[in-house]
Formats: C-alpha cells, structure tokens, sequence
C-alpha cells in the first residue's frame, strides 16, 4: 500500500511538474513544501488563465480591418492588355450619372472601331486610394479620355472631388511627370451658372501644364440647351485623331457615311409569383474594416422624427421643416455639411408609369445582369436594384420618372413603337437634325419622361430596357443641414421649400424630395408608421472660422437661410460655454413678414441674447418696389466695408443663377465704392482664394 501510495504520489507530482515544464527532476528530490507551493501556483495560473478567457468574451472583439492591396500599375497593364495592342482609359466624374452615361456610350462605340484596343470606362473615385497612387497610375496611362463635370459653385463632383485636389495642387513640383500621356477632355456644365465648366476647363489646363499632350480641344457641354449634341459634336472631333494613334494600314476603313447605333441594353427579366420572397435594400451602415461606410451608394435608413410647416396660412406656398432622427444609425455630421435624401415619387406618378407599361403595380420581378446559363450580357449595365420587388416599389425608389428624356432615350423608344409615324418623329427628335425640334418638344417645356410615353402611347416597353435603358436611377437630392451636432447631435434638421406648379406643357409638377417632406409622417405623428428614407452626409467646406471671435456676414433669402440656423446653433453652444463672440450679421429674405418669414422667432431670440450682432431682412412683396438681400447690403455698405477690413468672413447660400449672381455683383461695387479699390474683383477674388468668401450655391 504504501509502495501503491508512494507511486499515486510520484505521478501526480510528475503530472505537476510536466504542467509546471519541469523535466528531469526526481520526485524524491523534492519536499512536500515545495510540492504544496508548485500546486498552487498551479491552480492559480489556471484560475488566471479563467479569468482573461471570461473577461475576453464579454468585450466586443474589433473586426479584422480589410487592407485592400495596390496593386502595382504595370501588372494591372499586363493583365489588361492580354490580347489587346493597346489601351484607353476613359475616366469619368459624374454626380447625376451623366459624364458616366457619356463615357460608357463612348466605350461601346470605340470597341466598334478599334476591335485590338482596350477601352475602359473608369470611376476617378476607384481609380487610386491615395495621392501616391494617382500618381503612380496616371504616370503609366498613355492615351487618356476623362469625361468631369462641375457641380455646385464651381467644384468637382464628390467621385472625382480626391482627383482634382490632387492635380491642381503640388502641380508645379511634379512637374512634367505626364509627359507620357495624350488626353481629351470633356466637361459637362451649365451656362447659367457663374462657373460653367470650371472642372473641365482646369483639368484640361492642368494635364498639359504637367506635360501631357492635348488631342483636341476640350469639349464643353451645355446641360442649359441640348449636351448630348455638344458630346456628339465633341465626338466627331475626337474619331479622327484616334484613328491616327490607333488604326493600322491593315485596318478595315470605317466608311464616313457609317451611322453608328448603339445596342439597346435591357436587364433579363424574371416574373415571381406573388408569393415570392421580396428583397428590401437593407440601408444599414456598411462595415470594411474601418470607420463605417455611408455614402451615396450606402445610404442609412432614418426615420422622420419631427415635421413642421414653416409658412402661415396666409401664404400660398410651402415650406417644411423636418428631422432625420440618426441616434442609431452611426451617422454623424458637422456644422454646415450637407445630407443626400432618396426620395419616394409619389403614387399617382407611380401609378400612372404602371399604366403606360400596361404592367399591374403588384407584380413581382427580378433583375439579372447575366443569361440563365450564367453569360454576362452585352453593354454598360448598371447593377440591377435590389429584387425581387413589387413594380410599385421599383418605380416609386429606383426610378426617375419625371426627369425630361434626353436624345438616347428616345431613340430607344422609337425601337419599341409599333407605328411608323411615331418611330420616324422619334427617331428625327434623337438626331442632330432634330436639334431645335428637340429644344422646344422637350427641353424648353421640361416635357417628362411619362409625358412623351403618354404622347407616343404605340410604344410598348419590356421591363428590362425601361429600367436598363430609358429610365434614369432616381438620384439623392442634396439640402444644406440647418442644424448643427452640438445643439442636435442625433437629429439632421433639413428646410425645404414645396417645388410645385405648373410646367410650360401645362402639368402640375411637383419636386419628387419636396413633396415627400411635405407629406412625410413623423414619429410625433404616426409612432412606428412614420415616414422613413435612405440618407447620407456629404462633407462640406462651408464652416464657421476656427476662432470664434472672427467676425461673420451671411446672405441667405428663403431657404438659404438654412446652414445659417446651423451656424447660430453652433455659435449660441459655444456663448453657452464660455467663448466671446465676435460680430455677425445676417442678411436674410422673403416675401412678406405675415407669410414666409421662416424661424423668425428664433432669429430675434438670436439677436437678444447677442449671439447674433445684426439682422437685416428684405421684404420682397410688402412695398412699392421689390427690395432683396443685395439692396439691404447696399444700405449697409460702410458696415460691410468695416467688418470686412476686420477679417470678416463672409457666406452666401441659395439660388446660384439669381440671388448669388446679385450679390456676388454688389459685394464687389461696395468693395470698389466703400473701400476705394480699383482692382475690386481681384480683391474680391482674393477674398475666396483665402477661404474668406464661401458659397453654397445650387
């Protein structure tokens, strides 16, 4: 027994130094203290070892960050060009999908013409993650198209917004890098708007100042008359000195009476039963790794939490005040930044698309980009929206119903039309010949989409080619947030005014975003029944000065009141807090002081309680003669002067034709006239160049 015993005691104490990663000491060697000691410490690693695994699962573990790899330009080129002579990039800056429709359409012509060249439509977004990159791709492009338009006052669409910040700066250090590289560019803007085709006409400037060659000259589209005509116009230029780079003496001649037709793209199309399982877009936060991703294409879901009119009944318009509410949705913003809302068309837009269809809005259907087999279609086709889906919510999320159809669209309905005369009028409205009859049809009465498949009633639309080919995506609309995060850190206030009227043909129109808002049920209202959208913020450069005791001057009539409201918000916290304030004026503008003075209660409360110096309100419809924000500017012209000598930072926001234009006119004769300077637009240009004069313009 004992020696039994003895051995029972001999294994354990091995068993515990085998534990311990003791090997080679006999157990004799070792006391009973010692043994009693190394238990211990066992038991209490042990218990230690518990303990962190415990702890360890309580804690929210933190997601694997994604490192997506650059991929060095030459093995992309290599693995491009497999089978091909050479290459084009066509890039593409787009903020409504048109410079991207441009550069798609001109990818599927040119492989038409050039079958040994590899064309590729790209998004300046995706191109490159950092400047460093930029850099070393744009370095290896060759031949070179990029398609940009300019959005806002003046800027670069958000796709293409890293791009142009970083070839207009550091330019001159760089300098001849692109030597390698022959370019086209085509801009897309609008005449009316001071700075039409800015983004263009820079890029074009900018790629032969770093030593890139011009092919022709750059393109500037008109979204004022008809743009495709200028594209197409552009176009005939361009052929002919690509056909000098990239045509051999073996090619087969293009003949210069060939019309080319661009192929109808169309979605293959699948009918559910109605008891299919439908697909809903999720609108939740997308995770990569890193910070969550919101964008325009990851929109959040929010609901409406508040929603108020703003007008007195006296006023034969409308104006809503509305509140995303963002507690839950990882959203934040700052003051002065803008959110994109996607809007609902409203029903009986919805409906009356579904009958000319001649499609029930209860059907159920999906989208595919492929075959059956599993065979990519041909074409430039978008990712389908998320289906299955009733046609209901396709037309009333994904469509754009009421946009006028531009010259493509209507040569794809002439494919579709049973009757000769409507095929032959559509098919003259699509042609260059067609331009100015295209111009009074549609362009200068804003004809919609349904109105023309009204007016053309022989047409008969698949599914597939109405949401492939004829219907654009229904696109975010943008509002300047008129709040500010340190007084509603989990709600996105938004002023908007009711687009609604009739149009030159003499329909009723009304704004798809404004008269959701106007419509929308809050959570105050309807509880869980409230109105909901998919919302994302997009940064802006329109921000108070970093020390508060800079003065301020803001312009701002109607709606444009609204990132002002966000700024007094910001500056009342921070008077709260303790931070002296310096001067600030507000020059706002309506009608009449009993209809559409918007927040008039709080802009007084503002000025008694000193966060805000001065307020200055034009009446445009209460006197004799119509009096605005740029007539009150002029009466105070001195205290302008003055404030801008201190340092002043000065903000317009609202209508770019109009109002901003004025303003822009009479900041500029006070400068001259107040401050006796004679080159007047240069200091005022200056004044922007400094970031002293910031714009949000629309």
């Amino acid at each position: 027994m004992e020696q039994m015993g003895g051995g029972m005691e001999s294994s354990s104490l091995d068993f515990v130094l085998a534990l311990l990663g003791v090997k080679g000491m006999a157990s004799t060697n070792i006391s009973p203290l010692t043994l009693l000691l190394s238990a211990l410490l066992l038991v209490a690693g042990a218990l230690f070892l518990w303990w962190k695994a415990a702890d360890a699962g309580k804690r929210v573990a933190e997601p694997p960050r994604v490192v997506t790899p650059i991929v060095e330009a030459e093995e992309e080129e290599a693995d491009d060009l497999a089978g091909y002579t050479s290459k084009v990039t066509v890039f593409f800056g787009t903020q409504t999908g048109t410079a991207e429709g441009f550069a798609k359409a001109l990818v599927e012509e040119a492989k038409s013409r050039y079958d040994r060249v590899l064309f590729k439509a790209v998004d300046l977004d995706n191109y490159a993650a950092d400047d460093d990159h930029y850099r070393l791709r744009l370095k290896k492009e060759k031949l070179a198209i990029f398609m940009l338009a300019t959005y806002g006052d003046g800027e670069p669409t958000d796709n293409a917004a890293r791009f142009y910040k970083f070839l207009t700066e550091g330019g001159d250090e760089r300098g001849l890098w692109l030597n390698e590289m022959t370019y086209a560019v085509f801009g897309l803007g609008n005449r009316q708007y001071e700075y039409f085709n800015k983004v263009g006409k820079v890029v074009d400037e900018e790629l032969e100042k770093q030593g890139a060659k011009r092919l022709v000259p750059c393109g500037v589209g008109d979204d004022d008359q008809c743009i495709e005509d200028d594209f197409s116009a552009w176009r005939e230029q361009l052929w002919p000195e690509l056909d000098t780079l990239l045509r051999n003496e073996d090619d087969v001649a293009i003949p210069s009476t060939t019309t080319y037709t661009a192929a109808v793209s169309e979605y293959r199309v699948v009918i559910h039963e109605k008891l299919a399982k439908l697909v809903e877009g999720s609108f939740l936060p997308v995770e990569n790794g890193g910070p969550v991703v919101m964008d325009m294409n990851h929109p959040c879901r929010a609901i409406v939490a508040a929603r108020k009119e703003l007008h007195t009944p006296l006023s034969d318009r409308s104006c809503t005040h509305l509140e995303f509410d963002i507690a839950a949705t990882g959203i934040s913003y700052e003051t002065g930044d803008h959110v994109g809302v996607y809007a609902e068309n409203c029903h009986d837009v919805v409906e009356e698309a579904a009958n000319l269809l001649d499609y029930s809005l209860d059907t159920v259907f999906s989208l595919h980009t492929d075959t059956e087999d599993g065979t990519p279609l041909p074409g430039s086709l978008l990712p389908p929206f998320p289906t299955p889906c009733t046609l209901r919510t396709a037309l009333a999320r994904y469509a754009d119903l009421q946009t006028p159809p531009r010259k493509a669209v209507l040569a794809v309905l002439a494919a579709y039309t049973s009757e000769t005369s409507h095929a032959d009028r559509l098919r003259h409205l699509a042609s260059l010949q067609g331009k100015d009859d295209y111009s009074q049809y549609i362009s200068s009465c804003q004809r919609t989409l349904l109105e023309v498949l009204a007016d053309f009633s022989s047409v008969k639309l698949p599914l597939g080619v109405f949401f492939a080919s004829v219907a654009p995506r229904l696109m975010p609309r943008y509002y300047s947030i008129s709040s500010s995060p340190k007084f509603a850190p989990t709600r996105i206030h938004v002023t908007c005014a009711l687009v609604h009227g009739p149009s030159p043909t003499g329909r009723l129109f009304r704004g798809v975003c404004s008269t959701w808002m106007k419509n929308a049920r809050s959570a105050e209202e309807a509880g869980d029944d409230c109105s909901w959208a998919p919302i994302f913020v997009r940064q802006s450069n329109f921000k108070l000065p970093a020390d508060p005791k800079i003065p301020i001057v803001m312009i701002g009539p109607g709606t444009g009141l609204a990132p002002f409201r966000g700024f007094l918000q910001e500056r009342a916290a921070l008077q709260d807090s303790g931070e002296q304030l310096g001067p600030s004026v507000l020059f706002f503008g309506c009608r009449n002081r009993n209809q559409d003075f918007i927040y008039e209660r709080e802009l007084n409360g503002y000025v008694s309680r000193g966060t805000l110096t001065n307020l200055y309100v034009a009446f445009s419809r209460e006197g004799a003669t119509k009096e605005y924000v740029q007539h009150k500017m002029q009466d105070k012209a001195s205290d302008l002067w003055r404030l801008l000598s201190n340092g002043a930072y000065l903000y317009v926001c609202g209508d770019a034709k109009g109002m901003a234009r004025d303003v822009h006119k009479m900041l500029i004769t006070i400068v001259q006239t107040e401050g006796n300077v004679k080159e007047a637009e240069a200091f005022v240009k200056q004044l922007q160049n400094d970031g002293r004069y910031l714009r949000d313009v629309w």
